[in-house]
């Protein structure tokens, strides 16, 4: 595959963007943006995104996005809701923590197992849905989704622990997309492996400020 080859696919997904397009990939960005500075902004944000994209994966009969969307709704409507409460205490502002070894283990063994599950459902989901196209890599769909799922919980409760998720997320999804031909959003996860690598300093950096 030649660079002008792929800089020309990126080029033509830009052309096609439409109005709502437009509208969730600014929202989407600005999402990650505000998280990395903790701002609850992050979640109202996160929802316009999502309710495009539902509607988006609807329409195109994309059943297994559709229902990693649905997910992301929930999580962004408690999200906002957990942050703006001050937690699960209603102490204020939450702090940023690390995840204790036990929750740690318990995410890692929910997720695998997830993996599993949702790759199988992903599998099933065209003898369920008439007009549905088959996953063509049913697994590694299912691991950036599970991490996806992981990963925004992980964001919902402040644990520093939700960057790795993301930056092992967008990693493969760069390459997910690259094989499948879809270098615009190839692109874009791209970008997304370096805000989350600024996203972890940058909560890093606010843990070590909140330590007594």
């Amino acid at each position: 595959m030649q660079f002008n080859e792929i800089w020309q696919d990126i080029v033509s997904n830009i052309n096609q963007f439409d109005f709502w397009g437009i509208v969730a990939f600014v929202s989407g960005i600005l999402a990650v943006i505000y998280l990395i500075k903790e701002s609850i902004w992050t979640w109202p944000l996160g929802i316009i995104y999502t309710l495009i994209s539902v509607v988006v994966f609807y329409q195109s009969r994309l059943y297994g996005d559709l229902l990693l969307h649905i997910f992301y709704l929930v999580l962004n409507g408690y999200g906002w809701y957990y942050w703006s409460k001050g937690g699960a205490k209603a102490e204020g502002n939450i702090q940023v923590t690390h995840s204790t070894i036990r929750s740690m283990v318990v995410t890692i063994g929910i997720t695998v197992l997830g993996v599993i599950v949702f790759a199988e459902m992903l599998i099933a989901i065209t003898t369920v849905f008439e007009g549905a196209d088959p996953p063509a890599l049913p697994y590694w769909d299912s691991t950036t989704s599970v991490l996806s799922v992981a990963g925004m919980w992980l964001t919902t409760r402040k644990k520093i622990d939700n960057w790795y998720y993301w930056f092992v997320v967008d990693i493969l999804a760069t390459g997910i997309y690259f094989y499948k031909g879809l270098y615009f959003y190839s692109a874009l996860y791209l970008v997304y492996i370096g805000m989350a690598v600024a996203g972890y300093l940058a909560w890093k950096k606010s843990m070590k400020s909140s330590a007594p």
